[in-house]
Order: structure tokens, then C-alpha cells, then sequence
């Protein structure tokens, strides 16, 4: 599995620039809200879900203020039963730990197993804040890098138009 001193390797050989910030750890959207950590971006909440049997590893990537419908996802997505998935299931797919969930723990899915859906407001945004494989730190990156990267690691991402059709209140 990758460290982050890793990841920020591969995306200086990808000539992906980004914004770097250590802070305190955070696990929630509402604790890092209470951040002020001095780059921008859309902070976005990163869902990593599986289905009933534990099977079909999925990642969804919402603004942080939105919440998500299983069901209506599971429906969209044809899966049965979209549960969020084990911490155990997260480490041995992404290498990270509930909290620093992001679309860069997809450096660690060597299998590509991990079926990506991103909020349509999210992907059409100039910048997204994503943890390097820790809480510890945050970095801001371009949307259009991110994409490069993701199609680098070999993914090509769901944009849904409403994949949570409730915002948080």
C-alpha cells in the first residue's frame, strides 16, 4: 500500500500540482468545517460503500453538505443492498482508515475494483479539497488534474446528477 509521501510523488510524476496543508486530525465534514485551513476547493464528503454481500466497493464523492440515499443509489447504480462498507474492507481497498477517506485512496485499489460516482457539482467545480491517505492533511487540487490522475490509475469516473437528493438540514 502507498504512504502519502507516495502519493505526492505520483502526482509530482504527474505533473499534477496541488496545495499541501497539515492540520489536526479530523474523521467528520463537521470537524473539518471547523478548519480554517487556508486553501480552497469544494470540500466534498467521500462515501465508501459495498454492496449486501460485501462485494462491488463503491465511492461516492458528494458535497460535503449532502446526504446520500442508498436506495436510490443502489436502484441507480443496480446494486442490491448498498451498505457502507467495513473499515477492514476500506484498508484492504484503499489503504485508509475511516476519516481519510478520498478519491486518493484510489492509488491503493491495484485491483481497479472500485466503481466511482462523483456529483455532477462536484466534477464541474474548479478545485477539490481530498485527504493524501491521512486526515493529517488536506490538499487542494485542480478538477480537471484529478481527472487526469484518476484516468492515470486506470478509472473513469460515474458523474450522477442527483446521487443525494437531500441536502442536509
Amino acid at each position: 500500500m502507498l504512504q502519502p509521501k507516495d502519493v505526492l510523488h505520483l502526482l509530482d510524476t504527474c505533473s499534477i500540482a496541488y496545495e499541501y496543508v497539515e492540520h489536526s486530525a479530523v474523521r467528520t465534514c463537521e470537524e473539518a468545517d471547523k478548519l480554517d485551513i487556508g486553501i480552497s476547493g469544494q470540500a466534498v464528503k467521500n462515501i465508501f460503500l459495498c454492496d449486501a454481500k460485501g462485494l462491488n466497493p463503491t465511492l461516492v464523492v458528494l458535497k460535503s453538505e449532502q446526504r446520500l440515499d442508498l436506495r436510490a443509489l443502489s436502484q441507480t447504480l443496480g446494486l442490491k443492498g448498498l451498505r457502507f462498507a467495513s473499515p477492514r474492507r476500506l484498508m484492504e481497498t484503499l489503504g485508509v482508515e475511516p476519516g481519510a477517506v478520498s478519491l486518493l485512496g484510489l492509488c491503493n485499489d491495484v485491483q481497479r475494483a472500485t466503481q466511482v460516482v462523483i456529483a455532477e457539482e462536484v466534477w464541474n467545480g474548479d478545485r477539490i479539497l481530498c485527504h493524501p491517505l491521512v486526515n493529517t492533511a488536506t490538499l487542494s487540487i485542480a478538477v480537471r488534474d484529478m481527472a487526469r490522475l484518476l484516468e492515470h490509475l486506470g478509472f473513469t469516473p460515474i458523474l450522477a446528477a442527483n446521487p443525494a437528493p437531500t441536502p442536509d438540514t
